[in-house]
């Protein structure tokens, strides 16, 4: 990676003569919120621009939940409205398969290929083929305020049932009227959370021929256990209208004693100025069942793609190899930790985030990603309505994912049409 930035200023000086010819315009597609901030990327985006005087990046910036459709328009469009776009880990699937990304495989260097974690290189990745650039690295933790856990004689858990007991000593003992906070507002949060139950119990949503099964076994169970123990009160009640701000809110307010989220609620819930807990709050390891798995955390990563309506592949290729370049991944760390194996032994890196790089070295072997299906959007929808419509109590458990196994089977009728 440092030959690719030293070869990008040389290109730059022998091109820059060629900038009084017009230069090249691509224009990149990015989110607002999460992981690197919009400030930052413009940052990174002006210090390509010095190296590559040849070229002018336009950036647009929308809201996550607008993304997808931005994508999806422009792609079908074939306008080439956008030659760099972000990829959740979600989209390979649909994109490629509709033949709008670019192949990108035999770009990435096999030198790279071995320093980027697999689990994070199967977040642009679809049938053995690379589509992308990984380069928002991030999955969930688990949060606990270690105050609260000392006032009731508690060792961080380990396991679920752990938390389940440690959440009935909190309450009866007025410490906390709902332990547990988490994001499992209606849309993907609550598939997400869902998801991370029912991997960490062993489950799965698919038998071995493809069907769905998730009206039975531990996916059931996994519904089963947010209901009850909402019903008990140890899961908050606001959790089925929050996300993933409202999870950070309440335990940063010292409303939770244990929470789910993303990486970026580390930071927030030890900084005073954002933070009532500021101290307190631990990042750990998610925990898992005693009859399931030790840990199971949701894939969040985020690669940069080319569309295959560019008409400047590989000016977006050397912008794209910038921004995941291991000098810039490592400057900008401080809100998405690197996708290169080789940073986390990085001293420089170890000294700004101790205790999140130590934690983050045990977390990322328990990842897993959401079904690697063409049609993921529309499962995602069907799982997020029955999802809370179990959790409304407009249907039991059983009922709702009955209906999930229902609508997803119609879905998959339509797509092998």
């Amino acid at each position: 990676m440092k030959r690719l930035i030293g070869m990008l200023f040389l290109v730059g000086v022998v091109l820059f003569g060629a900038c009084a010819l017009g230069k090249v315009e691509i224009s990149g597609l990015f989110m607002k919120q999460a992981g690197y901030q919009e400030s930052d990327i413009r940052a990174m985006t002006e210090e390509f621009l010095k190296m590559r005087p040849d070229i002018d990046v336009k950036l647009s910036f929308v809201a996550y939940e607008e993304l997808h459709d931005k994508i999806v328009v422009a792609a079908a469009s074939g306008a080439g409205t956008y030659d760099v776009i972000l990829l959740d880990c979600i989209w390979p699937a649909e994109f490629a398969e509709a033949g709008w990304l670019l192949d990108v495989t035999e770009r990435l260097s096999e030198e790279d290929r071995a320093d980027i974690f697999p689990e994070v290189l199967s977040a642009v990745t679809y049938r053995g083929r690379l589509y992308g650039m990984p380069w928002l690295n991030d999955w969930e933790y688990f949060f606990y305020n270690k105050k609260m856990l000392e006032a009731v004689g508690a060792e961080p858990p380990t396991y679920w049932t752990e938390v389940i007991d440690i959440a009935r000593k909190l309450k009866a003992q007025n410490i906390v009227e709902y332990p547990i906070i988490d994001a499992w507002g209606q849309g993907e949060a609550v598939v997400i959370q869902w998801l991370q139950y029912v991997y960490a119990m062993g489950g799965t949503l698919f038998d071995e021929a493809g069907n769905p099964t998730m009206n039975k076994g531990k996916p059931l169970e996994a519904l089963e256990f947010m209901v009850q123990h909402m019903d008990e009160g140890l899961f908050n009640p606001a959790c089925i209208e929050s996300f993933y701000e409202e999870v950070r809110r309440v335990f940063s307010a010292g409303q939770a004693a244990f929470g789910l989220n993303w990486t970026y609620m580390y930071n927030l819930a030890n900084d005073p100025a954002e933070s009532q807990i500021a101290g307190d709050a631990v990042i750990a390891v998610i925990p898992g069942f005693p009859d399931g798995r030790r840990s199971a955390t949701c894939n969040g990563g985020m690669g940069l793609s080319i569309l295959t309506s560019s008409q400047h592949p590989d000016e977006a290729w050397d912008y794209i190899q910038y921004l995941a370049s291991k000098e810039v991944q490592k400057k900008y760390s401080q809100n998405a930790l690197p996708i290169w194996k080789s940073l986390y032994d990085d001293p420089e890196l170890i000294a700004q985030q101790p205790e999140l790089i130590k934690v983050a070295k045990e977390q990322i072997h328990y990842i897993f990603d959401r079904p690697q299906v063409p049609w993921y959007s529309q499962l995602s929808l069907i799982l997020s309505e029955e999802l809370q419509a179990a959790l409304t109590k407009a249907k039991t458990p059983k009922q709702a994912m009955d209906d999930a196994v229902s609508r997803a089977k119609e879905v998959m009728e339509r797509y092998a049409q």
